[in-house]
């Protein structure tokens, strides 16, 4: 075990990777001298070279459309796109040919990409470079959603993903990239795909969240003790595949859910965690389901705190959720 930051666990699961398989090839906008504009890949062009790190032109779609020839002919490539807000000039390429080239070929070729990418708010950012679009994403059928919240998943994760058949969409939490810190095991540390993890376990309320949102729901679940009320916190930890049964038997037991998402409410993956407890969990519900999400505007500069969903906020709509049923 080793004590690494978020962003440093992300630099070891490239590296360990990239060490134990030589199909394993980076591609992006600044990565390689550079280290990239968060630093996720330093130090991995002069430990590999550059015909594994390459430093590509401003081009979204070059990206992605080179790492998915690249895949076709058998390599491992790990595109990063330097902010989830920058990838829109390459959704056609995810959308339309990523996702569905092993559908098409019937299971021919896999088309195994892995495209990561800073996401969401909370580094002053503004409307350009805070954007939470994993909605577009999860959509989509042949696409993988990926969103880690601990050092340790984030390798974990990752590694799963770069050693999947399927094409995934890694989002990383830049708002706590160095903020948060713990364990991360050493050498081929996995994380499977569709497994949500229990951070606190309760017994009167269910709070479900993913990425960044992690931890300010953990803060609310906290404050909510302090209360006397024993609220249960699941982190997603992936959307897609999405661990349903984990989600169902948590508001099986609790009987009221809260699900936290910093993207804006009007179809926000929230919307589907909602969906699937009317369906599945509808007479275990005590009460009706609460959303605590970003709002239906862009990414506002100066209100970039009232934006983003915190401790508070999570925590009123929890006691909300315990007093109506």
């Amino acid at each position: 075990m080793t004590e690494r930051t978020l962003v440093q666990a992300v630099n070891r699961g490239l590296f360990e990777a990239m060490q134990a398989d030589p199909d394993v090839i980076l591609l992006g906008e600044d990565i390689g001298v550079n280290g990239g504009v968060f630093r996720a890949t330093e130090g991995l062009a002069q430990q590999f070279g550059e015909d594994r790190v390459l430093d590509t032109p401003l081009s979204e779609t070059g990206i992605v459309g080179t790492a998915i020839g690249m895949a076709l002919y058998g390599l491992k490539p790990v595109a990063e796109i330097q902010f989830l807000d920058f990838i829109y000039p390459a959704f056609d390429q995810i959308v339309s040919e990523l996702a569905k080239f092993r559908y098409r070929s019937g299971g021919q070729y896999p088309c195994h990409v892995v495209i990561r990418t800073p996401y969401g708010g909370g580094i002053k950012g503004g409307l350009y470079h805070s954007q939470s679009s994993e909605a577009y994403f999860a959509h989509t059928p042949g696409l993988k959603v990926v969103v880690p919240s601990t050092p340790a998943d984030a390798k974990g994760l990752l590694l799963s993903a770069i050693h999947d058949e399927d094409p995934v969409i890694f989002l990383e939490p830049k708002r706590i990239y160095r903020s948060v810190t713990g364990e991360v095991p050493d050498g081929d540390h996995r994380v499977p795909f569709g497994a949500a993890r229990v951070v606190r376990e309760g017994t009167d309320v269910s709070l479900f969240a993913y990425g960044a949102m992690v931890p300010p729901t953990t803060e609310a679940a906290e404050a909510l003790a302090g209360d006397g009320i024993s609220a249960e916190v699941l982190d997603l930890r992936t959307l897609v595949p999405l661990d349903e049964d984990a989600i169902v038997a948590s508001v099986e037991k609790t009987g009221r859910a809260v699900v936290v998402h910093e993207a804006p409410r009007t179809c926000g993956f929230g919307a589907e965690v909602a969906a699937l407890l009317a369906e599945r969990a509808f007479y275990s519900l005590k009460a009706p389901i609460a959303r605590v999400t970003g709002f239906d505007t862009p990414f506002p500069y100066a209100l970039e705190n009232v934006y983003l969903p915190d401790a508070p906020r999570i925590a009123h709509a929890a006691r909300s959720t315990v007093r109506s049923g």
